[in-house]
């Protein structure tokens, strides 16, 4: 069995996470999960300059519970560049890899080797959206873009909560569904999705 983390923040836990870059079968799956969240990151809704709605998160979510979260920083790395050389948009920034790098980070910290409630699935989510979604996301609009800080600020959070609810029943739906399967095939540690 194994073994569960209630936080990870013990030195027994990262050492887990890195050994994973040693497990050829997470690393072969961690390359799917990359190629179906490139596929799916290609489509997406726009909403306004530099603002669009993707439904590629429970991709990211899932690949960083099976992988942990040193595996998470390299995936999101890789998915970015090469999202961009496949589907270049606009001009190259590497804000927008830091960004993707520490989304995948935060899903990892709150999935790896944890038990998988709605609780932390609701959490997990919100964090990338306010942080990532809303403050990195303005800072590099700001950067790139005439309009102001709090400009991109206020359309982007208004974007972000809007979409919480959802987005959080969708990655429910999706770990409910595929966790009791990944448990079986001995890829993550938890055996079903709880509420609490």
């Amino acid at each position: 069995m194994k073994k569960l983390y209630s936080f990870p923040f013990s030195r027994s836990y990262w050492k887990q996470a890195g050994s994973e870059l040693r497990n050829l079968r997470k690393l072969t799956l961690c390359a799917l999960l990359i190629a179906l969240q490139i596929v799916i990151s290609s489509l997406y809704i726009p909403v306004s300059e530099n603002l669009r709605i993707y439904g590629s998160f429970f991709v990211t979510a899932l690949c960083s519970s099976i992988v942990g979260p040193i595996m998470a920083l390299a995936a999101g790395f890789i998915q970015d560049n090469l999202s961009f050389l496949i589907h270049p948009s606009g001009t190259y920034f590497f804000g927008y890899t830091l960004s993707a790098m520490a989304g995948a980070w935060i899903y990892a910290l709150f999935l790896y080797r944890s038990k998988i409630t709605l609780v932390r699935l609701a959490l997990c989510k919100l964090l990338v959206n306010l942080l990532v979604n809303v403050l990195l996301g303005s800072l590099w609009s700001t950067i790139l873009f005439s309009k102001g800080f709090w400009f991109y600020v206020s359309a982007s959070l208004f974007k972000n909560l809007i979409l919480l609810p959802l987005e959080i029943l969708i990655l429910y739906l999706v770990f409910q569904a595929i966790v009791p399967f990944l448990y079986r095939r001995k890829m993550i540690a938890a055996d079903r999705v709880t509420l609490f």
